[in-house]
């Protein structure tokens, strides 16, 4: 099987409801199982695969989210670009709630979340500077006007732990960092799609103003699920005409891990060399 094109659907986007000729693929990793299955179909004649992150009902907490489970099962399928959609938190205010961002840049305040495929025999450093994929953050931005919604391309992503949203002292720490956002999930998704040699980009969907608003001074789950219901249909929208625009041909990462694998080949054990088989096999 080989499916080209994936996507990630964060809190309250658990289904795409455009997928036709539907099925679903279940897939085992040697991390485990990923949070779902996978359902495969397709968007304007391409062939998608679509992950509920957090499952179907909401049933895994960020922190014990199975991300090299999930990269694994997407490279499996064939995956080469990969669009996140994830709710977060405002940090400034001319990102409003319903606003769309995508950023291209991500800060790491999560705390010992493995965040690397490569756990045991092998030392592989990818380059990481720019860790979103510009072309399909392009493709992402664009396709998202096209369905009306008002876009900010650029900015940082900041990734905190959670599952518990900010204090106030931490809110206004970000906020004076600069940060754009704050959610909890996407920086693993981004070091791992890197890893599996795929495109990447997420599309944070701005649900509330984490709590340094005069006005918002609290973050409520019933206030977010009201915006997570919203920014679902919009999310749907974007996904559709995002697929139709993404190119034919192979990634712009797809050589990530060739000058990255700093390990001895001699010393990698048979085990290491299987486990890593479908991430490093072609450089081995």
């Amino acid at each position: 099987m080989s499916v080209r094109i994936g996507i990630v659907g964060g809190s309250g986007l658990y289904n795409m409801k455009a997928l036709e000729e539907r099925r679903e693929v279940q897939v085992e990793t040697p991390w485990g199982a990923p949070s779902d299955s996978f359902v495969v179909g397709k968007i304007a004649g391409r062939e998608v695969a679509f992950l509920a992150r957090h499952g179907r009902g909401h049933r895994i907490s960020p922190s014990n989210l199975p991300f090299r489970a999930n990269i694994h099962g997407f490279k499996q399928l064939g995956v080469e670009w990969l669009l996140s959609f994830s709710a977060v938190g405002s940090l400034k205010e001319e990102l409003e709630p319903l606003h769309f961002v995508i950023p291209d840049q991500f800060f790491d305040r999560t705390k010992g979340r493995p965040s690397t495929f490569f756990d045991e025999d092998v030392v592989a450093h990818v380059g990481f500077a720019h860790p979103v994929c510009s072309l399909l953050g392009d493709i992402a931005a664009r396709a998202s006007r096209r369905v009306g919604v008002t876009v900010h391309r650029g900015g940082t992503y900041c990734c905190m732990e959670g599952p518990q949203f900010s204090t106030l002292a931490e809110s206004n720490f970000h906020r004076t960092c600069g940060f754009d956002v704050i959610g909890m999930t996407n920086l693993q998704e981004a070091k791992l799609a890197r890893e599996a040699e795929m495109s990447y980009s997420t599309v944070a969907m701005v649900t509330d103003y984490d709590c340094w608003h005069e006005e918002h001074d609290a973050v409520t789950v019933e206030q977010i699920i009201e915006y997570l219901t919203k920014n679902a249909a919009n999310a749907e929208a974007a996904a559709i005409e995002a697929v139709k625009n993404i190119p034919e041909g192979p990634s712009p990462h797809a050589n990530a891990l060739k000058n990255a694998i700093i390990t001895d080949r001699s010393l990698i054990s048979d085990h290491s060399k299987k486990k890593y088989s479908l991430l490093m096999g072609k450089y081995l």
